[in-house]
């Protein structure tokens, strides 16, 4: 098998002046056409599982067993160097495409897609090269012979490579699976959202570890070999990574107790705003300005958090305004209270009210109350216009705004 590997850039070069290539070139246009349009018939009936469409992924695949069967039928009649040539090509490309379909349809588009995407790529086709030249066997070869013991367990790094490249697979899988999941909880209906995060998130650990623990004795390595690592990562999680464990812990307690939630207009410390994303790590809170505050986890879990809409989205606001000694009260709370009536985003139940607080040294104070169902859309307009209204009004009404006045008087003067 390694002599026909490394003879076949020879025997495909001998091929290209034989009358056989050309039967070797129809069949694997002819394949890779089959290929094209079943991958553009799984695009145009939007195939999809999950969030990703397959027809990247379609052709590959198809391609390869469409030239795989075109091989084993012509083999019987004249060689199939061509043929054997575009099985590693076309190979390669499918497990390229299929293993970014799959972090794309579990990470998103995140930026460090991009890179790993060349990396990933350029180590595929590198060990396609190698196999295609007949260096391959040789590279497994010296891997083999550079071994170490590990415990009782003696490990070389072609066994590592092999662990490697099996846990990535079975990763892929789980990552898949936990993308399959989540997107079942989203249609679940009458599930909380926070529990949906939970649930999703539990599923993808749960997945992820499973496939380490399937993935690593399928090449022969003892997960017992790797009692002393656990020991570590143990003793770093106390000590080193205490506040980061804790605050992972912090996210799982807060998706599951529903304490903040997704939408929720919070106060923590010197940060006010909507809670746009709960991690496990970390929560953001967006201010009503645009700033976005990363709050750790363990803050809002240790510390004491105004949560505005945690059980009533309901808030009540009260505007102060000052009139003078000669104005009529009554009137000025009834100016009030309308121009609170007359904004749409104020409830009407409960309804506005205007109250008399306090005689104060340069007029009477006056409160005016009412409530809003969406403080998440801000104040500042409507106090603003409410404002507004009520200086129009009193104006008309001839009621005026005192300002701060003092009365000096000199004792001991002659007219």
């Amino acid at each position: 098998m390694a002599n026909d590997i490394s003879n076949l850039l020879t025997d495909f070069w001998r091929d290209l002046q034989q009358p056989d290539m050309l039967w070797q070139f129809c069949a694997l246009v002819l394949c890779l056409g089959l290929a094209f349009f079943a991958s553009r018939l799984a695009g145009g009936r939007a195939w999809r599982i999950g969030q990703g469409g397959l027809k990247r992924v379609t052709f590959p695949v198809v391609a390869l067993v469409l030239v795989l069967v075109a091989e084993t039928l012509l083999r019987r009649w004249f060689h199939t160097h061509l043929l054997a040539l575009a099985v590693p090509l076309l190979a390669s490309l499918a497990v390229i495409r299929a293993v970014f379909y799959v972090l794309r349809y579990a990470f998103g588009s995140s930026a460090w897609l991009a890179s790993f995407d060349r990396i990933f790529s350029l180590l595929v086709w590198g060990v396609v090269a190698l196999h295609i030249t007949g260096l391959l066997p040789d590279l497994i070869a010296m891997m083999e012979s550079i071994s170490f013991a590990v415990g009782k367990q003696r490990l070389n790094l072609w066994i590592l490579a092999q662990g490697l490249v099996t846990v990535l697979f079975t990763l892929f899988v789980a990552l898949w699976a936990a993308g399959l999941v989540e997107a079942r909880l989203q249609r679940v209906e009458g599930l909380d959202g926070n529990l949906r995060v939970v649930f999703s998130r539990l599923s993808k650990v749960f997945l992820i570890l499973l496939a380490v623990m399937v993935g690593l004795p399928l090449v022969g390595i003892d997960l017992t070999t790797l009692s002393v690592f656990g020991g570590a990562l143990g003793v770093g999680l106390g000590f080193g990574l205490q506040k980061i464990a804790s605050n992972y812990v912090s996210g799982f307690i807060i998706l599951l107790d529903r304490s903040i939630s997704i939408g929720s207009l919070i106060t923590v410390g010197a940060d006010r705003g909507l809670v746009s994303k709960i991690t496990t790590r970390y929560t953001v809170v967006r201010s009503l300005g645009g700033v976005e505050a990363i709050v750790p986890n363990e803050l809002l879990v240790s510390s004491v958090v105004r949560n505005e809409s945690y059980s009533d989205p309901n808030m009540r606001f009260s505007l102060p305004v000052q009139i003078s000694y000669e104005a009529d009260p009554d009137q000025a709370m009834r100016i009030m209270v309308a121009a609170a009536r007359a904004q749409p985003r104020i409830l009407s139940e409960p309804p506005p009210a205007a109250f008399l607080t306090a005689f104060a040294d340069s007029g009477i104070n006056l409160e005016l109350g009412f409530w809003i169902a969406d403080p998440q859309q801000g104040t500042l307009q409507l106090l603003s216009d409410i404002n507004l209204t009520i200086w129009r009004e009193f104006q008309t009404a001839g009621i005026r705004i005192p300002f701060p006045q003092r009365e000096i008087r000199l004792l001991g003067t002659e007219a």
